[in-house]
C-alpha cells in the first residue's frame, strides 16, 4: 500500500498505551504510534508530560486505509472505548494529559468529529456530556521506545489485564466485523 493511500487520524483518550492496543486490532489501520501533540513545547519527554507541564495529551496517530475502514468508523470505535464525558480523566489516570481529544487534519475530519459527537449526544449514548476536544492537529512527538506496542509486550501485567483488556474485548464485541484476526 502507497503512503499516499493512506490518512492520518491522530486521537487522545487516556493513557496512549490503552489506544494504542485497541486500534492496532482494526482492520485496515496500518500502523499506530504512540506520543504526545497539543502542548506547547518541542520533543516534550514523557516525564515532563505526565507531569503536567507541558499541555500535551498522551496521544495516538493512526495511519489508516479509507477505503477499508473511514474515519467515521474510528471514531465510533474511539468513542466506545474510552470515558469521552471525564475531564481530563480515564478512571484513575488524572491529569490534563489523559484528556480525550480528536485533534483533526482536515476539515472534513473536523466536521466528521463534530457531526458524531452531535449524534452520541442527541443518541443519549453516554449519561453526561461528552468533553472531547475538537482541535486542529499541531505537531505530533513520538513517545520513548519503551511505550511502544506496550499493550502486545506486556499483556500480564496488572494495568494491561483490568484497564487495557476490557477496552480490547469491547472493541471486539461491539465491532467484531472490524477486529483483525489478533496479533
Amino acid at each position: 500500500m502507497e503512503e499516499q493511500q493512506l490518512e492520518k487520524a491522530t486521537l487522545a483518550g487516556g493513557c496512549f498505551w490503552c489506544t494504542e492496543a485497541v486500534f492496532q486490532r482494526v482492520e485496515g489501520v496500518k500502523q499506530v504510534t504512540s506520543g504526545f501533540t497539543g502542548g506547547n513545547i518541542k520533543n516534550p519527554p514523557y516525564r515532563e508530560v505526565v507531569g503536567g507541564r507541558t499541555g500535551h495529551a498522551e496521544s495516538i496517530e493512526i495511519k489508516f486505509d479509507p477505503k477499508i475502514v473511514t474515519f467515521e468508523e474510528l471514531l465510533y470505535m474511539f468513542f466506545a472505548t474510552h470515558d469521552p464525558t471525564t475531564l481530563n480523566r480515564q478512571q484513575n489516570d488524572v491529569g490534563t494529559h489523559y484528556r480525550s481529544a480528536i485533534f483533526y487534519h482536515s476539515d472534513a475530519q473536523k466536521e466528521t468529529a463534530e457531526e458524531v459527537i452531535r449524534k452520541l449526544q442527541e443518541d443519549k449514548t453516554f449519561k453526561d456530556p461528552i468533553v472531547t476536544e475538537v482541535s486542529p492537529a499541531g505537531e505530533f512527538y513520538i513517545a520513548e521506545q519503551e511505550h511502544h506496542d506496550y499493550y502486545n509486550q506486556n499483556r500480564n501485567q496488572p494495568y494491561c489485564r483490568v484497564i487495557i483488556d476490557p477496552k480490547v474485548q469491547k472493541l471486539k464485541n461491539s465491532f467484531s466485523k472490524k477486529v483483525k484476526n489478533e496479533l
